[in-house]
This record gives C-alpha cells, sequence and structure tokens, in this order.
C-alpha cells in the first residue's frame, strides 16, 4: 500500500469514529426545526414571538390558560415570580410552566430572566451576589470574564432558566444617565468588548441563552425609557466609533439575542420620534444588514413609557414585528388578557395581508433553533431542590475583586503602603468591617470611624489624624449623595491621602487635589479584603479604570 494510501485510509477511519460534525449536528438541527415548523398553526407561530411574563409566585389560573391556549415562546420571571424567593422555589415555579405547556402539547419555553449582576439582579435570595459589571471589565481578564458567565449560567440552569436578558453593552459615556450606569461595563468600547464576549461565551457554553442590550447603545442618555422616549442625535461615524463596537464584539461571539432600545436615533431613523425597538432601519438595516446579525432580535418591554404612552399593545406589537423583531417582551405592567389580545391581534395582521406568514416563518425558525441549539426543544425537569454552585461561585466574586480593585492614581507613589510607615484609617462606622479586613497587615495603625455622614467633629478629627501619621487612608461612599465626606477629605493634605471609593468611581470628582485614588467598583464585603489587600501590597492591583474618570459632575 502506498504511503498516500495510508494516510487517505486513517483519515476516513478517524472520519467513521469521531461523533458527527458540527456542520452535520447543524443539519440535524435545521431539520428538526423545518418539521415542527410545519406542524405548527399560524396562531402557535405567532406565540412563540412572545415572552409573556404569568403573574404570581405559582402558576395560576389564568396563567395556565395562557401556557395552554395560546404556548408562548418565553416566560420571563418577573419580581411577583421570585423576589424574595429561594432556588426550590423558582424551580418549582420553572418546571410548573414547562409541565403545563409540554402537556399541552406545546415547545418547552424559553424561561428568561434579567440576572446581570450588581444593580439587576432578580434571583438573589439563596443565588450568588455579583458585582457591578465594570469591575470585570476592570479586571481585563478574559479567561475571569468566561467563568463569570459559566458561573452565572451555572445557578441559572439549576433553577431551570435557559436565556439571561443580560449583559449591558451600553457604555458608561454619560454620567447623568438614571438608568444604566454602574450597570455598563465600562466606558471604552475595546475593553468592553472584550469583557462582553468572553462573559457570553462562558453563559452560553454553559446552556444559558445571553441577550446583549440594548441596540444600538442606551449608554449616552439623559432621560430614562421606562418613563419617556430619550431621543441621542449621534451620527454614524460616532456610533461606529462609540456604541456600537461592544455589540460587534458580542454579535462576534454568537450571542443568542440583541435587544432594542426604546431610543429615538435621527441620524439612523428620519421618522420622528420612532424608537429603535419599532424601526425597520435600525433593528433590519443596522442590526442584520450591516452587523450581520442572524441570531434572535427581541424588544425592551413594550409597557414601558417610551411605548405604551404612544401606542397600543396590539399595536405596538405589530410594529415590532414589522421593524425585524423575532420576539416580543412584554412586561409587568400587562396582564394576562392584554398579552393575549396582542397575540391574537398578530394574527389578525397576518390574516389582513398587513404582515407575511413568510416573515412570521423567519422568525419562529430563528426562535426555533434557539431552542435546538440551547437544548431547550428536549426539556426536562429540573432536580429540585436544586443543587447551587454558590461556594464555588463565591470563590470566583473574590477573584474579581482581587483582579479588578483598581489604583486609578497615585501620583505621590504612596502605594502599596510601606512597612515603616505611620498609616491613619478613617472610615464610615457602619463598615466596621473594613477594619477587620486591614488589620492582619500592619501593627499601630490609627484609626477613626466617622459618622455615615461626617460632622464637624468628625473632620476636625481626621484633620488631627493626618498630622501625626506619614499616610491617610480614607474610605468613601457615593459622595455624590452625602456631601459631608467631600468636606472630610478636602480637609486633608492630599499629597499624602489615599482613597479608597467603595462605590461610586466617580468620588474624586469632589476632592480632584487627592493624589492616590483607589476604586472598588461595589461596596460587596469582598471588596474590602480586595482594598485592604492592594494597599498594603499583598495583591497587585489593576491601574486602568473602567471608566472615564474626566466625566463632568452631574446637572
Amino acid at each position: 500500500m502506498k504511503p498516500h494510501s495510508v494516510v487517505v485510509l486513517a483519515a476516513i477511519i478517524v472520519l467513521l469514529l469521531s461523533p458527527p460534525s458540527t456542520q452535520a449536528q447543524s443539519d440535524v438541527a435545521a431539520e428538526r426545526v423545518d418539521a415542527l415548523l410545519a406542524t405548527m398553526t399560524l396562531e402557535a407561530k405567532v406565540a412563540q414571538m412572545f415572552m409573556v411574563n404569568l403573574f404570581g409566585p405559582t402558576l395560576t389560573n389564568a396563567g395556565r390558560d395562557m401556557l395552554e391556549t395560546w404556548g408562548p415562546g418565553a416566560v420571563v420571571l418577573l419580581n411577583s415570580n421570585v423576589e424574595d424567593r429561594p432556588p426550590v422555589q423558582v424551580t418549582d415555579l420553572v418546571n410548573s410552566y414547562q409541565q403545563t405547556i409540554t402537556d399541552a402539547g406545546g415547545v418547552p419555553l424559553f424561561v428568561a430572566v434579567d440576572q446581570e449582576g450588581g444593580l439587576i439582579q432578580r434571583l438573589r435570595t439563596g443565588f450568588t451576589t455579583w458585582p457591578v459589571p465594570m469591575l470585570l471589565t476592570a479586571a481585563a481578564d478574559a479567561d475571569l470574564a468566561y467563568a463569570v458567565g459559566q458561573g452565572m449560567a451555572a445557578e441559572l440552569r439549576a433553577v431551570g432558566v435557559n436565556m439571561n436578558l443580560a449583559p449591558v453593552a451600553d457604555l458608561q459615556t454619560n454620567r447623568a444617565n438614571p438608568v444604566i450606569g454602574r450597570r455598563s461595563f465600562g466606558s471604552y468600547p475595546t475593553p468592553v468588548g472584550d469583557t462582553l464576549a468572553a462573559l457570553i461565551q462562558g453563559m452560553q457554553v454553559s446552556g444559558v441563552m445571553a441577550t446583549v442590550k440594548h441596540f444600538p447603545g442606551h449608554g449616552d442618555t439623559d432621560e430614562d425609557s421606562h418613563t419617556t422616549l430619550p431621543v441621542l442625535d449621534l451620527n454614524r461615524a460616532r456610533m461606529d466609533a462609540i456604541e456600537l463596537p461592544p455589540f460587534v464584539a458580542a454579535i462576534e461571539a454568537e450571542v443568542g439575542a440583541v435587544m432594542g432600545a426604546h431610543i429615538w436615533f435621527p441620524a439612523l431613523e428620519p421618522t420622528e420620534s420612532l424608537p429603535a425597538s419599532l424601526s425597520t432601519n435600525i433593528m433590519g438595516a443596522l442590526l442584520r444588514d450591516d452587523l450581520g446579525y442572524e441570531g434572535i432580535a427581541i424588544t425592551d418591554a413594550l409597557d414601558m413609557d417610551a411605548i405604551d404612552t404612544v401606542y397600543s399593545p396590539e399595536n405596538a406589537a405589530i410594529q415590532a414585528i414589522i421593524a425585524g423583531n423575532d420576539m416580543i417582551l412584554i412586561g409587568a405592567n400587562a396582564g394576562e388578557a392584554i398579552q393575549a389580545r396582542s397575540m391574537q391581534a398578530v394574527v389578525d395582521a397576518v390574516r389582513a395581508g398587513e404582515i407575511s406568514e413568510a416573515r412570521i416563518d423567519e422568525s419562529v425558525r430563528r426562535i426555533l433553533a434557539a431552542k435546538a441549539r440551547f437544548g431547550v426543544l428536549d426539556w426536562q425537569p429540573a432536580p429540585s431542590p436544586p443543587q447551587m454552585p454558590t461556594e464555588a461561585n463565591a470563590a470566583l466574586v473574590e477573584e474579581i475583586f482581587n483582579a479588578g480593585v483598581t489604583v486609578a492614581r497615585d501620583e505621590a507613589g504612596l502605594l502599596p503602603l510601606e512597612d515603616d510607615s505611620s498609616v491613619g484609617i478613617a472610615f464610615p462606622g457602619t463598615r466596621y468591617g473594613i477594619r477587620a479586613a486591614c488589620e492582619g497587615y500592619a501593627d499601630g495603625v490609627n484609626w477613626l470611624a466617622f459618622n455615615g455622614s461626617p460632622t464637624q467633629a468628625d473632620v476636625a478629627a481626621a484633620r488631627g489624624l493626618a498630622q501625626r501619621v506619614d499616610v491617610m487612608i480614607v474610605f468613601t461612599r457615593d459622595v455624590d449623595f452625602d456631601p459631608a465626606q467631600a468636606d472630610l477629605v478636602n480637609a486633608l493634605p492630599p499629597d499624602k491621602t489615599v482613597v479608597v471609593a467603595l462605590q461610586s468611581v466617580y468620588d474624586l470628582l469632589a476632592f480632584p487635589e487627592i493624589s492616590t485614588y483607589v476604586l472598588t467598583y461595589s461596596p460587596l464585603d469582598p471588596a474590602l479584603d480586595a482594598a485592604c489587600a492592594a494597599l498594603f501590597g499583598a495583591i497587585a492591583p489593576s491601574t486602568r479604570a473602567a471608566v472615564d474618570l474626566d466625566q463632568p459632575p452631574t446637572q
């Protein structure tokens, strides 16, 4: 036998023994989707395009009727379902949804939740408390971001949740933004995009579909789309450079869903006051054609004031589908009856020729393909009580803080603290964990606990302590909301004062002369350990803030 024949034979054997290729698996999934789609009525197909909410911590009669009659494609878990409820109750609720719809012959559900970490985290009791996302960007570690995605997904999958309405891709470019802020991963497009991509990949490889939001960017608004329609008059060149790169990174990471924003972008959509979420130019031309996105496009909640003060629920749903959305999200302000009327309105619009059935099929095929991709079509009840990976995730949270705590400024070279330096530490008396976290690093630290809002006596005591030590450290928390903290800091010699900001990254703007500034991004207890370790040189902190600290104060 000739040598090249041996190589060919070996290759054939490898192919025969290898599992099916990704392409073969994709072909099988596509055949399965086509076969399923062919069996569905128009009503069933339209229902797949709706993410409904079902009120209450247990399945009500109205909720059961919704699942059995319409068979929607997805359910979102809101506060009425999960607030203050432990994992076992969440699991039992999700299982009841899935069992009801499958017993009725329907397609298993995407079960979604807002689990961003930080400020927005629907599942809290018995779940990991994740820090704000910008801490992860400061860590600048793709492997760590990937692990966080896996850790988040492990908890969600344990309770039967298979879709996360996260992460946020909006940049923190406007300090006056009332709704994004610390939900953002940061101010800079490239590091935010890198972190998003790794997080998404970790989440999705673990079986939970990620949803990047709010396309094409909610970061530079100074209004909240929950209460009004913000307007962002940004040209395309600016958006290509700033707003869009994080979304592009998410799309390249094969994110499962992209959520549209309820914001009017006049440069992209000429129709006055038409939000991105309802715009063919944005959800179609920009997202599909320009950025090449092939996954699920989903609206933000259609009961937000940016929408429901202008459109009826029925008309909003129809307009969203015409714009190119595959899935319609309806929030807590609309009950089951309103949601059912919205589905029926879309069915009627198809029968009237306002929307083609081929357009419906296009979206349903995407939804079913995603359900095949994430194992939803093969749903099995989640074990109850669930096995929660909270211990492993707690260790992961500590790792995030150690990697992300940031020395954003050290003009006087005060850090790490020298062994022979005399040190004073002033801290809010409500956070005695700061003393416990720092005490082990040095003997003879001079401690000063001040009132949550420092008094003039606290200011005088801090000034006196600063005169007796080589380095003065002050822990602050959200100076914008308590300017008395700035009075204390500004009373100290700036060239030997270190400020550790426990929450708002913008505390520095209240005392710009301070030479050394440390960020923890989040006030959670692990932040205290990480901050002390960075101060005393036990860990090497990050040196680049995830946000632009030069943004002007809120107007």
